[in-house]
């Protein structure tokens, strides 16, 4: 054991310290403000949006159309070789390569919602589609550009509970442009205000709450400056056609990812390892229906005990990639994942129980929440590259999606040939693939590099 090494472990009480004490880090309370602002604007353009449409009497064909303004956040790997290879002018001089862009979206959120905020769904559904989709544009553009700072400003060690914060206050900012943006508008309504107005108060009263996210932006600094702006140079990105220009990042990106040891192998362990608690997710709400439980009882438990259970579930992940290595952490969340599984199972042969439910959901949702957390921190610690964090993240995260995407479309029909019982039980099985490939990617030293930066950060 290297003297690092052996700082790194210490006693047990050393170690209990050093694995809560990242959470206190200024630098990992940066970015759970960030996770505020990403969650904040994704229901301006969706759930939100809806119900202000119903509200006034739009009808439900125009309505569902509205789902289509959502294209943004799919396909938002396609533009992030911009957020890569281009600088934000005057931003970017003043505050650095990352900061500026994050100002920089933040502000086009604030002016899209406005926008948004000041249509009427009635006279001009067209419009309010365009602003919509601005806003979802915006929105999606920061998500890039927070995912590539948050890669960049924390250290391997930190990523996870960083992702515990984001992952927390991401959940309290949606919950905010939903639960609060609607109390707030029943709020004016009682205090009589014109019912012409009250929406656009609203989602004024949103535009300002981007705020939240600006600040971190302005708190932070830069970075990782000097080793981006070095590959920058040596790429040639400061020079040449724009066009030739993003090509060639997103080129680069893809190069440098495939360059990588067993590249190939991660893609596919990407695509597998969320794929048992993807497949029980997907088909959680028709389940807990069919077996006979009304609408209002799964709602209550979802936005009750279930959301404590992801929320504990996001910090016991930060909590548990912290206190091992990240290739042990990820076996231990993906085997919990597919445990999980098998409550459902269970729910299935006893039935309608409220109790038994509530525990199921909070089960699923704590061990998806530790599994999304430790899986993330994996993603970041892929990301060597600050000229392409943004890029390579967005694929990675795109490669990650295709199971909840195309792979889940079957759920419906194995649970239907199969029943519930033991379609749960498939879905625990369903992780196997995957903790297969990673048990290949540990024995053939896949982790070591990664491994070896953690030990080092967390010795320094």
């Amino acid at each position: 054991m290297t003297a690092a090494e052996g700082r790194r472990e210490g006693s047990w009480g050393t170690r209990i310290a050093r694995t809560f004490a990242v959470f206190l880090d200024p630098r990992v309370l940066i970015i759970l403000l960030l996770g505020f602002s990403s969650g904040l604007p994704l229901a301006l353009s969706a759930s939100t949006l809806l119900l202000w449409m119903k509200d006034v009497g739009v009808d439900l064909k125009t309505i569902g159309l509205f789902a289509l303004v959502g294209v943004p956040y799919t396909f938002k790997f396609l533009w992030a070789p911009i957020v890569d290879a281009f600088q934000v002018p005057f931003l970017s001089k003043a505050l650095g390569h990352r900061r500026g862009w994050l100002v920089f979206t933040q502000l086009l959120l604030i002016g899209a919602i406005l926008f948004l905020g000041f249509q009427d769904p009635v006279r001009a559904p067209l419009m309010v589609a365009l602003a919509a989709l601005l806003v979802a544009t915006a929105s999606a553009t920061q998500d890039i550009v927070i995912d590539a700072f948050r890669v960049e400003y924390l250290p391997t060690d930190a990523q996870a509970a960083g992702m515990a914060y984001f992952v927390a206050a991401y959940r309290i900012g949606m919950l905010i442009s939903t639960a609060g943006a609607v109390a707030f508008v029943a709020y004016l309504e009682y205090r009589g205000v014109e019912r012409g107005l009250v929406w656009t108060y609203g989602y004024a009263a949103m535009a300002a709450l981007v705020l939240v996210g600006m600040a971190a932006a302005f708190m932070a600094k830069e970075p990782r400056a000097k080793e981006r702006e070095a590959e920058a140079e040596a790429l040639g990105e400061r020079t040449g056609n724009p066009l030739n220009r993003f090509f060639r990042a997103a080129y680069d990106a893809f190069a440098d990812f495939l360059s990588k040891k067993d590249a190939l192998l991660i893609l596919l362990f990407v695509v597998l390892y969320k794929l048992t608690d993807t497949f029980a997710g997907v088909m959680t709400g028709p389940f807990v229906l069919d077996i006979g439980f009304d609408k209002a009882s799964y709602a209550a438990i979802i936005k009750g005990v279930g959301l404590i259970a992801a929320l504990a579930g996001g910090v016991a992940g930060g909590v548990l990639a912290r206190a091992m290595p990240l290739s042990r952490a990820l076996m231990v969340a993906g085997i919990l994942q597919a445990l999980a599984n098998f409550t459902f199972s269970w729910q299935a042969w006893i039935g309608v129980n409220h109790a038994a439910l509530a525990l199921a959901i909070s089960t699923e949702n704590f061990t998806s929440a530790i599994g999304t957390v430790v899986f993330i921190a994996y993603l970041s610690a892929l990301c060597t590259s600050p000229a392409h964090t943004a890029t390579q993240f967005a694929l990675l995260t795109a490669v990650a999606s295709f199971g909840r995407t195309t792979l889940a479309s079957i759920t419906g029909f194995v649970a239907a040939a199969t029943g519930w019982i033991v379609f749960f039980a498939l879905c625990a099985a369903a992780a196997i693939p995957g903790l297969l490939i990673l048990w290949i990617l540990i024995k053939r030293g896949n982790f070591a590099d990664i491994e070896k930066k953690e030990r080092t950060e967390a010795a320094a």
